[in-house]
């Protein structure tokens, strides 16, 4: 599978953002899909992750309550709402995709697009 991210972009804190990541071929169901992000100087980190189905949510703590993922297996894209974004959010943002478990292991997918940019100001 093919993802390409997009949404990413330049918001005041406080504000939102909505990122999409669009999959190639007709086999999306089949996927767990994850965004993850990357802060510059920093490890790939964990941002929230949704099972085949969408039925199991997975967050990182600190976007608890404020981003929320979701997937359309029929327009093969997955989804994240960022809401009150703080400046810490600044990172280049990543979507993923397995047939494994759902998992927060960025380890453990194997297929990831290209990023996009997101960047908070205070």
């Amino acid at each position: 599978v093919q993802l390409q991210a997009s949404g990413g972009g330049l918001v005041q804190a406080g504000g939102s953002l909505r990122l999409s990541c669009a999959a190639s071929g007709r086999t999306f169901s089949s996927y767990v899909m994850g965004w993850f992000r990357q802060a510059p100087g920093k490890e790939r980190e964990f941002v929230a992750a949704i099972n085949r189905g969408g039925g199991s949510l997975y967050y990182a703590d600190f976007v608890r309550g404020r981003f929320t993922i979701s997937r359309d297996d029929a327009a093969n894209t997955v989804s994240l709402q960022m809401n009150s974004l703080k400046p810490e959010d600044t990172a280049v943002y990543y979507c993923a995709a397995d047939l494994g478990i759902l998992t927060k292991n960025p380890g453990r997918y194997y297929y990831w697009g290209q990023g996009t940019l997101v960047t908070v100001s205070s």
